[in-house]
């Protein structure tokens, strides 16, 4: 299968295998992606699935009876009408015993469709743009700040920048998107172990991210460590050649 298929139907669907579940009638939204993997979504919830298949699996779609529970068309809001049939599709996971069960029971559209090659999602403002923008306008941690590397090696994993400020003293500048209590525990760790370092010591802390928690900044500065607060709009028109005062 080299295309997308869209299902719009009412449905009902049996999960068996590693775990059990179930989604009683409705009307849902099916799609059956080039891989085979197959996801129940309805308008209600977020983004995720109600139920879904993974590749690598395998797909069936027979013809079936009409469920014999549905006694009438009023006691079943997804009972077939005059002139529909009911429909199964079998989705069987390639590598263990997990079995989808999708029974439709009206469709209202089904469709395929040749999506083509998909470059990816392009990221804007992650942390290696914001890496690359703060080592190139290093003064923002202070004037006279100096920058040393990037991605500073250390035994416990690289620091995004080391810098050195006015001063003389070196500072490592953990960058994060969302600041957290999980940056501060890490730029912590970085400290310890670079202010072994008779050559590097004193190492102060920055902690630098588009946001910072409130509760990451209380963290951060009752162990001596700086917050920044990078503005990525401003970074990338000061990083811009083209703009100009005339």
């Amino acid at each position: 299968m080299d295309a997308v298929r869209i299902i719009v139907a009412d449905c009902s669907a049996e999960y068996s295998g590693r775990l059990q579940a179930s989604l009683p009638p409705a009307k849902r939204v099916i799609l059956v992606k080039a891989d085979s993997s197959v996801l129940i979504f309805s308008e209600l919830g977020s983004y995720k699935p109600l139920n879904w298949m993974a590749a690598p699996c395998t797909i069936r779609e027979v013809d079936a009876d009409p469920d014999p529970r549905a006694d009438s068309k009023d006691s079943c809001p997804s009972a077939p009408s005059d002139g529909d049939h009911v429909r199964i599709i079998r989705v069987k996971a390639d590598k263990t015993p997990d079995l989808l069960e999708i029974r439709l029971t009206r469709v209202y559209s089904d469709d395929s469709h040749d999506l083509g090659a998909d470059p990816g999602l392009v990221k804007d403002g992650v942390e290696d743009h914001l890496q690359k923008l703060l080592a190139e306008q290093i003064d923002r941690l202070g004037p006279g700040s100096r920058l040393v590397r990037r991605e500073f090696p250390t035994p416990i994993g690289p620091v995004d920048i080391m810098a050195v400020d006015s001063q003389g003293d070196h500072v490592a500048v953990e960058i994060k998107r969302h600041g957290g209590i999980d940056g501060v525990e890490q730029l912590t760790r970085y400290c310890a172990l670079l202010n072994r370092d008779p050559l590097l010591a004193p190492v102060h802390g920055v902690l630098a991210a588009q946001s910072i928690t409130p509760q990451a900044r209380v963290l951060a500065e009752s162990r001596g460590l700086s917050c920044l607060l990078l503005d990525y709009e401003d970074m990338k028109d000061a990083d811009d050649p083209n703009l100009t005062l005339f």
